[in-house]
């Protein structure tokens, strides 16, 4: 039986709703009061990039080296104990497990610290006996916490170990040569490993690990005080850092980064030598400036977590200054300069010989000096120390040429598309579906990068640019399958048709992908955001635009009475 089939309304199609709330989704985006960006005065939501918006990129090298060394437990405590016991000591015994674990006996004649012991080898598993007046001292460890102890006294920071399969990396969390930890390893009877080739296993920079905290941080900090949620910093190798300042100049973007830098407390041990106490991470919370108005001094408070106050601690104690605190100041040092530097209180010193103290004060004689304060107590602590080595600024009036430029280019591009188009099929009907098409893309695809908080710079609108480029050769894929002599074939013909015509594009659009993914996973900056546009370009063409199209065309072109026949059996 032969039967008229029934036209289906263009907008009851799921092509055509799944469009529509695409671009619902999209203007929201771009256009929502309740944006994800803060712009200044800015009408849309869109994250300007530094091209476009103008301001300054800064590089960044993390001072660090990553080494693999030995040396003999014995030898270390022999090295490190020369100040503290004058008479020196006797090796007693000592061993290296298998499992990794070591210990150390030696005897002295002179007096033993044991807290300053605990705090030197960052164990307390010590133990000492005394008899005629020798004292018998056992240190319990791991071949690496010697090693680890041993260069933190040389370096003065912090040595953080990475286990490996072909042993145990060592972080030496600030700027330093192979020749100069090589000397240090001789001086101790130790040496930098080699690898099967008898290469050293020693590089500059830091592990990926301290790279990405870094960078976690730098985010944080220089993100919060910009206002936004992802300021563009990207790691490049394992020595250096890239960061992008949108909108700021070159002296601001210098003091932002030099703000948020390596926080940390010494204490004052002997003369001018001071030792590690604490880094920054070990603040919890930093309090309002106040002022006591019977002494006139401005104060911050601020509290400390558990390591860091049982930290502290034991650093005064080892230290003597819970006896005389006026002979070792406590120091803050932010990038190694000094930032403040007071005694103990006689309150305090007293405190901390029978228990950790966790809330403090540091005071000052003004109130301008507690704020600074303020400001590098809440910086935090980088992992390791960074020098800016490369530095440059783009002008706003500059960036705003290239936006215009790259507008007008895709403008044209666009226009020059739609003639061409036009001459092809000689048809309005044809050409205005495919240019809507290509714009409801570019809706989406600008939509999508608000979505993600992704930079739109001229990365970013090249990628546009090429989408639309890509998105009409589809196009023109389909209206060739299925516009035939003028006229659109019946639903069987058109069907097999559409489905040939999609899996030309299923292909282009694999390869394009496939292109793409290298770039966006190892690439970094304008390689990586163009790439990841071209990417959300061809996913949102393929499952949303293209299908769409296709609806529309038949939907149009068979209101013109442009179909062979609209009898079905």
């Amino acid at each position: 039986m032969i039967e008229e089939k029934k036209e289906q309304p263009l907008y009851k199609d799921y092509r055509i709703i799944l469009l529509a709330v695409a671009l619902l989704i999209s203007v929201f985006a771009i256009f929502s009061p309740f944006g994800y960006f803060e712009e200044d005065g800015g009408l849309t939501n869109i994250h300007y990039g530094l091209d476009i918006k103008g301001g300054s990129t800064i590089y960044l090298k993390l001072n660090g080296a990553v080494a693999q060394v030995d040396a003999a437990p014995r030898d270390i405590v022999t090295d490190m104990t020369k100040s503290e016991f004058p008479s020196g000591i006797e090796i007693t015994g000592s061993a290296v497990r298998d499992d990794g674990s070591a210990y150390v006996a030696f005897r002295t004649a002179d007096s033993v610290n044991k807290t300053k012991l605990e705090y030197m080898f960052g164990t307390s598993d010590i133990h000492i006996s005394t008899a005629n007046n020798v004292s018998q001292v056992n240190i319990s460890s791991s071949q690496a916490g010697f090693i680890i102890s041993y260069l933190e006294q040389v370096y003065g920071t912090e040595v953080v170990p990475y286990p490996t399969s072909s042993g145990i990396e060592y972080e030496i969390r600030m700027a330093t040569t192979e020749e100069e930890l090589s000397d240090y390893m001789k001086a101790i009877g130790g040496k930098i490993l080699t690898d099967n080739s008898g290469q050293p296993l020693y590089k500059d920079g830091t592990t990926k690990e301290t790279m990405q905290t870094t960078i976690d941080v730098l985010n944080s900090k220089l993100g919060n005080g910009l206002g936004v949620k992802d300021l563009p910093i990207r790691a490049i190798g394992d020595e250096y850092i890239q960061v992008d300042f949108a909108g700021v100049d070159l002296a601001d973007a210098r003091e932002l980064v030099s703000s948020p830098g390596k926080f940390e407390i010494r204490i004052q041990t002997t003369g001018e030598e001071t030792a590690h106490v604490l880094y920054g991470d070990a603040i919890e919370s930093v309090g309002v400036v106040g002022n006591d108005p019977q002494t006139g001094v401005y104060y911050v408070p601020f509290t400390l977590n558990e390591g860091g106050a049982k930290a502290l601690q034991q650093a005064a104690i080892g230290a003597g200054a819970t006896v005389n605190p006026n002979m070792h100041q406590l120091i803050m040092m932010l990038d190694d300069e000094v930032v403040y530097a007071a005694p103990l209180s006689s309150g305090a010193a007293g405190q901390l010989n029978s228990a950790p103290i966790y809330s403090w004060q540091a005071g000052t004689s003004s109130q301008d000096e507690a704020r600074t304060l303020q400001i590098h107590l809440r910086a935090g602590a980088l992992p390791v120390n960074v020098e800016i080595v490369s530095a440059g600024q783009i002008d706003a009036a500059l960036g705003q040429g290239f936006l215009r430029g790259a507008i007008l280019a895709g403008a044209l591009a666009l226009i020059a598309v739609a003639l061409i188009i036009y001459n092809r099929y000689r048809r309005a009907e044809i050409a205005i579906p495919m240019i809507a098409t290509s714009l409801s893309e570019v809706v989406m695809l600008v939509g999508f990068s608000v979505l993600i908080m992704q930079d739109l710079d001229l990365a970013a609108i090249a990628g546009i640019i090429a989408v639309i480029g890509t998105g009409i050769d589809h196009l023109v894929i389909i209206t060739e399958e299925v516009v035939h002599e003028g006229k659109t074939p019946s639903d069987k013909v058109y069907s097999a048709r559409i489905g040939k015509a999609f899996m030309i594009i299923f292909g282009a659009a694999a390869t394009t992908v496939i292109a793409m993914v290298p770039l966006a996973s190892l690439g970094f900056g304008t390689l990586k955001g163009f790439a990841i546009v071209t990417i959300a370009g061809v996913f949102i063409g393929v499952l949303i635009a293209r299908p769409a199209y296709s609806a529309i065309l038949r939907y149009i072109l068979t209101k013109r009475g442009m179909v062979d026949e609209k009898l079905t059996e």
